[in-house]
């Protein structure tokens, strides 16, 4: 007996002497648990500093397993106390089973306060249950910048599926990641990293104290170069069309304004959108969903005319007086191509053909100078070329040439494709962004970039251009002078779309392209049937400020649909509010009147949300 207790008290010893630093440290380690801390999302402001997407507090409720116990009996006592249905408590225990012990589950979020106070008095019978507050995205101008920012969402087991090495955060149940747009293309700077936090439990899991804290490093904030006001007005002048417009200063690339109708309220989708919203947003015809303004391509219609009149002119194969005579038609073999104005325009120059958009003066250019040329302006334009904007699917668009349509077809280029090329019809294909590019570049003769992040955490992001296009100044003077008569003319095509005051003058080309190859009156074909309409223009057009491009889905001739609409998003983007109706001809006044009396116009100091005449 003497021999067995002098053995225990030698154990005792080992254990509480020798090995006591040990077990203090296996004790300390039971008793203090590390949890991340999700950092703040970076917020994004607009060009004057007005929120875009904010962070707004959400009340929730979440579970640790390992510290929860019996699970089903730790569920039904939190049904008593919070609003929690049986698909709700069936997603949390599907959710709690599949994360690690250690992750905290949340198993309800956007609680009214009562109800987590409900929960926080409770607290010693609901083990390993702790009421939180976090942080949930809130946009709270709604649809007007949906395209362009897009959404948050909570993190799929198909986003984990796409990175090699997730962050620890994505673990973290209901953590929003962007799905798309800004919010997904600048994940990298606007999540931010984690902190972590020490606490200490009791033996049955509940947290006794915060014994120390990290915090993370919050998201940079994001300013755009889009201006809020002009985002509004364009989107509210767009409202019942399917129709997309860009505005781009035209000195430094910045993207004022890019607007994309109809739009939706990427709100619905930050915490799940229901199945009702989802299906009326895809089964409209008008597709809310999609982003015209840079996924959309569509054949340019006569805004190409610019493209091959620049191509041509720089190859030396026509000159700025020579005339070529218009019958209405150009023969090719056995075949006509018709000009859309079927008596002929007789003979005319570089200058008439964009003011009054002669079809058979550019099938003579493109027959003399070929699609490469032609292509290779494009290009030099902006068309046919994926611009660098943080937005979702920016489009490539085509500038064909023959060993492309080799490649893509199989067949051999022929002279027919270069006629219907160079009017913007055939194989040629540019989002609005494109064209905005384009007479941007025309109006400068720089190869300006498009910019829509003006600064990463007030950092002045560089202003990106390409140098001069090297087009002869001569021939760029030619081509804006037909311009500024497209519009100012009374024999241009825009006569009626044009603004009075000399200091607004705006210098455009209408566009109509074809959707089916037989014409036919537009008002007699169902919508979807009918021809798109286009516009471009910069302005003013002595000293080129703002250029602008306007695309209306099947909206029928360019004069008529798209013009009026780039020519009130230009006296709205250079008077800097709801311009007087004295700068508009006296003619369309009142119709522009009417029209401004039903647009969803946000005033200044508005609740979000609301809308009402400016």
């Amino acid at each position: 007996m003497v021999g067995f207790m002098g053995l225990l008290a030698g154990r005792m010893r080992y254990m509480q002497v020798d090995q006591a630093e040990e077990f203090r440290l296996l004790a300390e380690e039971n008793r203090i648990n590390i949890r991340l801390i999700p950092p703040a999302r970076g917020l994004i402001f607009d060009r004057t500093g007005t929120p875009i997407a904010e962070n707004t507090q959400n009340y929730r409720i979440v579970i640790v397993r390992e510290d929860a116990g019996d699970l089903d009996l730790t569920f039904a006592k939190l049904r008593e106390l919070v609003p929690l249905s049986d698909a709700d408590v069936e997603r949390a225990m599907r959710e709690v089973r599949r994360r690690s012990p250690f992750v905290p589950v949340t198993i309800a979020d956007q609680l009214a306060w009562e109800d987590v106070a409900e929960v926080a008095v409770n607290a010693p019978a609901l083990p390993g249950v702790t009421p939180e507050v976090g942080l949930t995205r809130h946009y709270p101008l709604t649809d007007d910048f949906a395209h362009v920012v897009g959404y948050v969402g909570p993190v799929s087991d198909y986003d984990l599926s796409k990175l090699e090495n997730p962050d620890p955060l994505l673990q973290i149940p209901k953590f929003q990641i962007g799905k798309v747009g800004l919010e997904a293309k600048r994940e990298d700077v606007l999540r931010g990293s984690a902190g972590t936090k020490r606490i200490e439990v009791n033996a049955g899991g509940r947290v006794m104290r915060e014994l120390s804290r990290q915090e993370g490093k919050k998201g940079a904030d994001l300013q755009l170069t889009l201006d809020h006001g002009l985002q509004n007005f364009v989107q509210a002048r767009l409202v019942g069309e399917s129709a997309a417009s860009v505005v781009m200063d035209v000195r430094t690339g910045d993207v004022l304004a890019i607007a994309s109708a109809p739009s939706f309220d990427p709100n619905l989708f930050v915490r799940g959108i229901s199945v009702k919203d989802y299906r009326r947003l895809t089964e409209d015809d008008h597709r809310p969903l999609a982003d015209k303004s840079v996924q959309g391509t569509y054949p340019p219609g006569s805004t190409f005319k610019i493209v091959t009149a620049l191509a041509a002119h720089e190859a030396g194969v026509v000159t700025a007086g020579e005339t070529i005579y218009c019958p209405g038609y150009k023969q090719l073999g056995s075949r006509r191509f018709h000009c859309w104005k079927r008596g002929g325009h007789g003979w005319i120059d570089l200058h008439d053909s964009l003011m009054r958009s002669c079809d058979v003066y550019y099938y003579e250019l493109a027959e003399r100078v070929g699609i490469d040329k032609i292509s290779e302006m494009a290009r030099k334009l902006g068309i046919g070329v994926k611009h660098d904007l943080p937005m979702s699917a920016v489009a490539e668009g085509i500038a064909p040439t023959k060993a492309w349509k080799q490649a893509s077809y199989g067949e051999s280029w022929r002279v027919g494709d270069s006629l219907n090329a160079s009017i913007g019809q055939g194989f040629v294909l540019a989002s609005p962004l494109h064209l905005a590019v384009m007479t941007a570049r025309v109006a400068t003769g720089e190869g300006i970039r498009p910019r829509l992040i003006k600064s990463i955490d007030a950092v002045e992001q560089p202003v990106l251009t390409d140098g001069p296009l090297g087009i002869s100044p001569t021939t760029l003077r030619q081509v804006r002078k037909a311009m500024y008569s497209v519009s100012n003319s009374r024999r241009g095509t825009a006569y009626r779309s044009r603004l009075l005051p000399e200091e607004l003058k705006l210098a455009g080309k209408t566009g109509t392209s074809q959707v089916r190859s037989v014409v036919v009156d537009n008002k007699a074909v169902p919508w979807e049937q009918r021809d798109h309409a286009l516009f471009v223009c910069f302005a003013p057009y002595d000293n080129p400020q703002i250029a602008v491009s306007v695309v209306v889905e099947h909206g029928g001739g360019g004069s008529s649909a798209a013009a009026p609409v780039a020519r009130d998003i230009v006296a709205r983007a250079l008077h800097g509010d709801l311009p007087p109706l004295d700068i508009f001809p006296s003619g369309e006044r009142d119709k522009i009147a009417e029209k401004w009396d039903s647009m969803p116009l946000r005033r200044e100091g508005n609740t979000p949300g609301r809308s009402d005449r400016a």
